[in-house]
């Protein structure tokens, strides 16, 4: 199905970028607990400028030798296409018996049929005929618009449910000079005072074999729940079943609010600054804006609180399981898969369970079903067949850690959980 990998994916390390005392000691911390698990394997600590320099030179040009830095590393990150990975896929399916792709539609009403299937009604935006067709099951994964189509089936479960969007913007360069001077995917902490909605990250990025650097995000705010969608979505989805929730939540979560008008009034130099941080000899004359597309973060009914904001994604399926969407913003195209398998469980629970489904599972993710943070041998048996299909940078050796008690910090306070403070971008 899939071609040659460096088309869609190629290795990035991974790192973590702080700086300050309280920063640093957290990152320690965190890098100590994290050797306990034989997932992190690999993963390098420093506080030497030199030692960071050499993973991410970019980013220590300029920088005030005096600057107190940390930062953890690992080899094992990747840089993933997701479009060309759709694009692969769906040229696969093409050439296969019983698939049949609609472009340039949008899908405008989902019916129930007498028969218990669905009807999905929907109309070619370039010519303006209208089609219908009928399914025994319908997925619906259409990012921000699957709130309103799962409104439209009328399924009782989507009544639970309301959206919030909030977008994204980058700053991105293309200049050759500076992109090949970064290979990492180097992600910082958010700023004191302000809920971490992102974690600012310097970002390599290889979009059709072109090297790329992202850094953001910049939160924005638009009641559309699609790039490409209607300034009326935000209305057209309130309903007096979540209408409440939603107010709940917008009192509860001001300060996220607060927030979002704090982004929206950043300048130009205001996000070339927040980018010094990371790369201080940046130039405003090689970046420009870039927006990003719009992310519906979930408002669901509970009955103490009235309405929470969720994290993450959720499925949403009818009681009979005859149709299923995909709720939610983060982390979002890099848990595809997971997602799906959640949906085969919840949907297809009977079918999961068969000898056959099993099989096919087993071949298609040889780690399914498996406690990996428990057997070392087990994870480098995946990280070497992994690199090996993928051709991606050889993994490091996987060492069973010595079980070391970790040191809790009786100073350091934790923050506050808050469903704003935590969402992602």
């Amino acid at each position: 199905m899939l071609k040659n990998p460096r088309s869609f994916i190629n290795s990035t390390p991974h790192m973590s970028f702080v700086w300050g005392d309280d920063n640093i000691k957290f990152l320690k911390k965190r890098y100590e607990a994290l050797q306990a698990s034989p997932l992190f394997a690999g993963m390098q600590y420093s506080e030497d400028p030199a030692v960071i320099k050499q993973w991410v030179p970019l980013m220590m040009e300029g920088r005030d030798p005096s600057q107190k830095i940390a930062a953890t590393w690992s080899p094992l990150g990747t840089d993933v296409n997701f479009g060309e990975i759709t694009r692969q896929f769906v040229a696969h399916l093409q050439t296969t018996p019983k698939f049949d792709l609609k472009l340039s539609s949008e899908v405008q009403d989902i019916t129930r049929n007498e028969d218990g299937s669905w009807r999905v009604s929907y109309k070619n935006l370039k010519d303006g005929s209208k089609t219908e067709t009928d399914a025994k099951f319908v997925f619906i994964g259409a990012g921000g618009g699957a709130l309103h189509l799962l409104q439209k089936s009328g399924i009782p479960e989507a009544k639970e449910y309301a959206g919030f969007p909030v977008g994204g913007s980058f700053l991105v360069t293309e200049n050759p000079t500076i992109a090949e001077q970064h290979l990492a995917k180097a992600y910082g902490k958010a700023s004191v005072g302000a809920p971490p909605m992102s974690v600012p990250h310097l970002d390599t990025r290889v979009l059709d074999g072109k090297r790329v650097i992202l850094f953001g995000p910049f939160a924005t705010f638009s009641t559309k729940f699609l790039k490409e969608g209607s300034y009326l979505d935000l209305l057209t989805t309130t309903t007096t079943h979540n209408v409440w929730p939603m107010t709940k939540v917008g009192i509860k979560e001001y300060p996220l609010v607060e927030y979002l008008a704090g982004q929206l009034m950043l300048s130009d130099e205001d996000r070339l600054n927040a980018l010094k941080e990371y790369f201080p000899n940046a130039k405003a004359e090689d970046w420009r804006l870039w927006q990003a597309g719009q992310r519906v973060q979930i408002i669901k009914r509970d009955e103490a609180a009235g309405g929470v904001l969720k994290l993450g994604t959720e499925i949403v399926a009818s009681q009979d399981g005859s149709i299923a969407g995909l709720l939610g913003a983060s982390p979002g195209a890099s848990t595809a898969a997971p997602i799906m398998l959640t949906v085969l469980q919840k949907v297809f629970k009977d079918k999961v369970a068969t000898p056959e489904w099993q099989a096919k599972l087993h071949q298609i993710v040889p780690s399914y079903g498996t406690q990996l943070n428990g057997s070392p041998e087990k994870v480098a048996q995946e990280w070497a067949y992994t690199a090996k299909v993928l051709e991606l940078t050889p993994p490091p050796a996987v060492i069973a850690p010595a079980v070391t008690p970790v040191t809790v910090d009786t100073d350091a306070k934790a923050p506050k959980a808050s469903a704003a403070s935590d969402m992602a971008l």
